[in-house]
């Protein structure tokens, strides 16, 4: 016989949700979000955090931002080459380019997230070692490109070699995982604007990575978030770059398309 896990093992989002299955559990298959009723998880912040983001001053990212800004700069790799040598000025090379991420590789055959992006350019172009994913360096540079995106809207490609990558998030999405047996979907397309524990649950777009995250102290892509989210509902996570990661980043794109781009973000 196998005997519950105590309360005080889980983590918060465990405890949460399992106080709070049968909210969840009640609905019914998930509706998209309808293009008028979509709300960035700014919406869902303290006036407090709302006005750290808005403030380049206050706003935590803006620290990666500048370090990144630093990097580009930066000659690296036996081709002793900068990303400014190849893209000059960043803030019109690189303007539209997070909007425009994911985006489908020719050379990889597959699609490619812009953390992807920087560190095929360090291999190919700079002859240099890639980032380590989650590393402040590659956050940074990220951070730094999203910048020059800030307020168009995110357009994803329209390319049917993404399409069925696209589709494979979608089904990620809406797929039931872990131990708890949730999908992204019910939480964030069913019962957003409602409560896990004491966390208003908001829609999930992905419009604001990397961001700051207040809980972590600390700079974190959206494969972070996800990964987060995952060890909640106590499923084994993904592998950080993993082709899962960019489908669902993908469907996110399109989920999110049109809305405004707000790297750096900050969160709760």
């Amino acid at each position: 016989m196998t005997r519950a896990r105590p309360m005080h093992a889980l983590s918060a989002l465990a405890r949460a949700a399992l106080l709070c299955a049968p909210l969840l559990c009640a609905s019914g298959a998930a509706a998209q979000i309808a293009p008028q009723a979509r709300k960035s998880g700014a919406a869902f912040m303290s006036p407090q955090t709302q006005a750290m983001q808005a403030d380049d001053s206050s706003n935590p990212g803006m620290l990666a931002a500048l370090e990144g800004e630093s990097l580009w700069g930066q000659k690296a790799g036996a081709a002793n080459l900068a990303c400014a040598d190849c893209h000059q000025n960043a803030e019109t090379s690189m303007k539209g380019a997070a909007a425009r991420h994911p985006r489908f590789d020719e050379g990889a055959g597959k699609p490619v997230d812009l953390q992807g992006q920087v560190n095929s350019c360090r291999q190919t172009r700079q002859q240099a070692q890639p980032f380590p994913y989650e590393s402040r360096e590659l956050l940074a540079l990220v951070a730094y490109v999203g910048l020059q995106s800030r307020g168009l809207p995110v357009a994803p490609p329209d390319d049917p070699r993404l399409a069925p990558f696209v589709e494979n998030g979608r089904a990620l999405f809406h797929r039931r995982i872990g131990q708890l047996n949730f999908a992204c979907a019910q939480c964030h397309d069913e019962n957003w604007g409602r409560r896990l524990g004491s966390a208003l649950i908001p829609q999930g777009h992905a419009n604001a990575y990397p961001i700051y995250r207040l809980e972590w102290q600390d700079m974190g892509s959206l494969q972070r978030r996800l990964r987060n989210c995952m060890n909640g509902v106590r499923a084994e996570p993904y592998s950080l770059g993993s082709l899962e990661f960019i489908e669902l980043e993908l469907y996110l794109a399109e989920r999110a398309k049109g809305m405004p781009v707000e790297t750096p973000g900050v969160r709760p």
